[in-house]
């Protein structure tokens, strides 16, 4: 068997890849992840896509009230999603995202695909604030009595949002959690107030009428409100600095999820049986101010101008964090040569990623202004589902290959394959509801992908054996799997590179193997022993071919 390289021997290495940084403290305990997941999810989600999900329901045609029944089935299907990245973040808890978990399991190709479906994801979902924030804008200067240009002033405020990221404003987590949920509370309070004091048209929202003229109306709908829930595990992104992750992360994501379910069923189950689904839509078209619409139906105009200033606040506020997450995506992509060394800029001033900031920043303004917001959302929705597939994916792959990698998960997800298998087949199902705009767009990401890895980033980068092509041996040549694991052991006790191991080295790459258990003394005289018998020339030390040819022989 022909040496493999050192590259190749990194591959498969046998400890975390990723160690948490003693220099951060861990100060945010459960209610805290759950605040800030719960922060990250409640935004556009509900202040501006309501009303496009009753004219999709409706084909497209007229507004329909059942789209609360499309919110929980988007919430279901991200579920296994969720339970998968909780896994993950526990084995990762400083790892910085989805990406990071891609890149790893599968590879820089498909790393450098999923980084630019997040990028696109996460930039997708900020135009579509500022699409929100336009139309209540449009709203306010009608009742303030003046006369803007809407367009030229969210490309001002688009601009400003820019310049803020790359000023390094350490407080945009801060400010977003706490207006997220003051507006979500009032708008809480707004729909008691409906159900306290408006007749009810449960008819709206309820009959076989109201929910889709057929089931791909209905699944149409539902990827297209999957977006909503796409902040559900962003907080994994600051893994290093949760108390006890391990249990918090995957509670708190899990926790934060269902609240925001509940949350999203009960707000646009109100909206259709105390306001007529109608009265959400304007010559054909679907408002993009339908909080604004809901409040003034239910409360008049004081208690509507109150929610439209808090929508506008709120959507902006989740524009302006969600421009530099979508921008630390290109930077993960150049930190790891996977993109040009540009995008890693870090301004020396301000210590952020500067032309990331700003080349997101104009990949925005191109998507407020050439596509319509329906499309803005559809693609935003299509690639945050292709994502979650993919994190399922991850989790069967690391699973499958743990023997030969890294992965030691401190939290495991239960009913083991059958969440993952669930979640890959829902996300595929809305994928093919969504239809060819969903399938374009992720077909866009794949050939950009590919493109950007085969003249840039297989250039650049060192090859690995990552757990997918592990997972893929098992499947066609487990023997060979077996082999390259006993030869990483191997190296990785051959600390000084002399390709022969001593008993010490040998008893070593045993344990590694996870053949014997350390904790058990007994087991060193047994390995004493086997290394005697595979030292056939009797010189006190063994080969790479002794080694992997007594493992080989040898069942343990």
């Amino acid at each position: 068997m022909a040496r493999l390289s050192e590259s190749d021997v990194l591959g498969i290495v046998l400890q975390p890849t990723d160690q948490t940084s003693e220099t951060i403290e861990r100060k945010l305990g459960l209610f805290s992840v759950v605040i800030l997941s719960l922060s990250a999810m409640l935004g556009s989600g509900l202040f501006v896509l309501p009303s496009l999900a009753m004219m999709e329901l409706g084909g497209g045609e007229y507004p329909l009230g059942g789209i609360w029944l499309a919110y929980l089935f988007a919430g279901l299907v991200i579920l296994p999603g969720a339970i998968s990245k909780s896994e993950l973040a526990s084995a990762m808890p400083s790892s910085g995202g989805a990406y990071v978990y891609i890149q790893k399991t599968f590879g820089p190709i498909i790393g450098t695909i999923s980084g630019l479906g997040l990028w696109a994801n996460f930039m997708l979902k900020s135009a579509f604030a500022l699409i929100g924030f336009r139309a209540y804008l449009w709203v306010l200067q009608g009742i303030l009595g003046i006369s803007i240009n809407l367009d030229i002033a969210v490309m001002i405020m688009l601009s400003l949002i820019v310049g803020i990221n790359i000023l390094g404003a350490k407080s945009i987590k801060k400010v977003q959690t706490p207006v997220v949920l003051v507006s979500v509370t009032y708008i809480l309070f707004v729909c008691i107030w409906a159900l306290a004091t408006t007749e009810l048209h449960w008819e709206a929202a309820m009959s076989k009428q109201s929910l889709g003229q057929d089931w791909h109306s209905f699944s149409s709908t539902a990827a297209l409100v999957f977006v909503s829930y796409i902040g559900v595990t962003k907080i994994a992104a600051v893994g290093g600095e949760i108390k006890n992750p391990s249990k918090n992360l995957p509670y708190g994501i899990l926790i934060s999820l269902v609240i925001s379910i509940i949350l999203y069923v009960f707000v646009t189950l109100t909206m259709a049986i105390t306001v007529d689904p109608s009265n959400y839509v304007e010559d054909g078209h679907s408002r993009e101010d339908p909080i604004y619409i809901f409040a003034l139906g239910v409360g008049g105009k004081t208690v509507a101008t109150i929610a439209a200033t808090f929508a506008a606040i709120t959507v902006l506020s989740g524009s302006l964090a969600g421009i530099m997450a979508a921008s630390r995506f290109l930077f993960a992509l150049a930190r790891d040569n996977l993109l040009s060394a540009l995008f890693e800029d870090v301004n020396g001033k301000f210590g952020t990623p500067h032309w990331a900031i700003i080349g997101t920043g104009l990949s925005m303004a191109a998507a407020i202004i050439f596509l319509p917001v329906h499309d803005v959302a559809e693609f935003a929705s299509g690639f945050n589902i292709m994502v979650f597939v993919v994190i399922n994916l991850c989790v069967l792959v690391l699973r499958s290959s743990v023997k030969s990698h890294w992965y030691d998960p401190e939290w495991k997800s239960p009913l083991f394959p059958l969440v993952q298998i669930i979640g890959i087949v829902g996300g595929s199902v809305l994928i093919y509801a969504m239809g060819m705009k969903a399938i374009i767009g992720g077909l866009a990401a794949i050939i950009i992908g590919v493109i950007m890895y085969q003249f840039y980033g297989r250039r650049n980068i060192q090859q690995e054996i990552s757990p997918w092509e592990t997972f893929r041996l098992m499947l066609v040549n487990p023997e060979e799997v077996e082999n390259r694991r006993c030869w990483a052991a191997f190296h990785a006790a051959d600390v000084g590179n002399t390709n022969h191991l001593n008993l010490d080295e040998f008893t070593a790459a045993m344990f590694a193997l996870g053949y014997f258990d350390p904790n058990n003394q007994q087991n060193l005289l047994t390995l004493k022993e086997y290394f005697h018998k595979a030292d056939k020339d009797g010189n006190g030390i063994i080969d790479a071919e002794e080694f992997l040819v007594y493992v080989k022989e040898t069942s343990f």
